[in-house]
């Protein structure tokens, strides 16, 4: 059978337009490639792929079994040599105004224009063609689906979020023109959360009020219950915050063991001196040594003591947080019953330097026996 093949030139392999016949016209091939391929709204170029030759007139001849190269132009804003078949009816033009002919040489009108598609070939004017360009680049994107028509009849739990007052839309309110009028505070909805959960309320200006789907006030209760009970905060530099913070010897009392000799004052990251093995705070001691010009023990006098043989004292350490995380009570006849007193006997031991006793007895005190330089 007859055959004509053709190649795009952005494709590879060659497709078959078959008819009856010795020739196809050049319209009748551009309609079948036109409807094999499905293109709309566009022209084709066809030159021969032997010579390159472009064939212009839509009745010439193509023989059998020619080889072709198409190429697909724009049916407007590029020119082309043959005239431009397009495989679609154009709308009937609608209006009482009479179509102008091919040789009519009449300006065009800027409404005209502004639906024509060739404003190349429009008879017009430069700046009423750029209008119209100006024009038809933007009307994609008016959209009829998009816009909001402002008619009909209004839901009822619809109200207008500039004055509250139901009955008309934001548009039609009528105090848009006063620019004394503070809007309303919006509401938001309570999206997400159960019924289970709400309650409904009267006054709109509560704190933390909602709107639900059928147009009522609402609160969680969780919320509701909460701001009822609100937060009690004490007063600042109140006698109670210092009596209940401080660690007062009539509500208190503070073991003599975990008093610093030097701030008569809580331990606070105990030490042990070498010297006389007295437990104080570490700031205390260094200050008290580095304030004296010979490094003198506070208690035994002993001179020349090194900050350096200062030993952390982790057993009074461990008491100190552990008196200062156990619960108390501010009641001043209250005293501690859970955990039995220290005895007295453990503090003379601590200051009993030949006692080896009492030495054997903490770790700690072994290591700095190992470790200490002797004088």
């Amino acid at each position: 059978m007859p055959c004509v093949h053709y190649k795009f030139r952005s494709k590879l392999s060659h497709d078959t337009i078959a008819f009856e016949g010795l020739h196809i016209t050049l319209r009748e091939l551009k309609r079948q490639i036109m409807r094999r391929e499905r293109l709309k709204l566009c022209d084709l170029q066809v030159n021969s792929a032997q010579t390159n030759e472009e064939y212009t007139d839509d009745e010439a001849l193509i023989p059998n079994n020619t080889s072709v190269i198409v190429r697909r132009i724009p049916a407007f804003g590029m020119k082309s040599t043959n005239k431009r078949f397009v495989n679609y009816r154009p709308e009937p033009s609608c209006g009482s105004s009479q179509t102008q002919e091919v040789g009519d040489s009449s300006p065009v009108s800027l409404v005209q224009l502004l639906k024509t598609e060739n404003l190349a070939e429009a008879n017009a004017s430069e700046e009423n063609k750029l209008k119209a360009v100006m024009f038809q680049s933007s009307l994609c994107y008016y959209s009829s689906s998009d816009a909001m028509k402002l008619v009909g009849l209004l839901p009822p739990n619809y109200i207008c979020f500039r004055c509250g007052i139901p009955g008309h839309h934001i548009k039609n309110c009528p105090t848009n023109g006063d620019r004394r009028f503070a809007s309303c505070k919006r509401i938001r909805k309570c999206a997400g959360i159960p019924r289970s959960f709400l309650v409904e309320v009267d006054d709109p200006d509560r704190k933390g009020v909602m709107m639900d789907r059928s147009g009522k006030y609402v609160i969680p209760i969780i919320d509701a219950e909460a701001y009822v009970t609100r937060k009690k905060e004490k007063l600042s530099f109140s006698p109670q915050d210092e009596h209940s913070s401080s660690f007062s010897t009539s509500s208190d009392p503070v073991p003599a063991v975990l008093l610093c000799l030097i701030c008569k004052d809580l331990l606070t990251d105990a030490v042990m001196i070498p010297c006389c093995r007295s437990s104080y705070c570490d700031k205390c001691i260094r200050t008290c040594l580095l304030e004296s010009d010979r490094h003198v023990c506070p208690t035994c006098s002993q001179s020349d003591v090194s900050l350096d043989a200062l030993t952390a004292n982790t057993v009074l350490h461990q008491e100190v947080n552990h008196f200062r995380n156990e619960p108390r009570s501010l009641h001043p006849n209250h005293s501690r019953q859970s955990r039995s007193p220290i005895p007295e006997s453990s503090t003379k031991r601590r200051r009993d330097v030949g006692d080896n006793r009492s030495r054997s007895r903490s770790p700690l005190n072994r290591y700095t026996d190992q470790k200490r330089p002797r004088y």
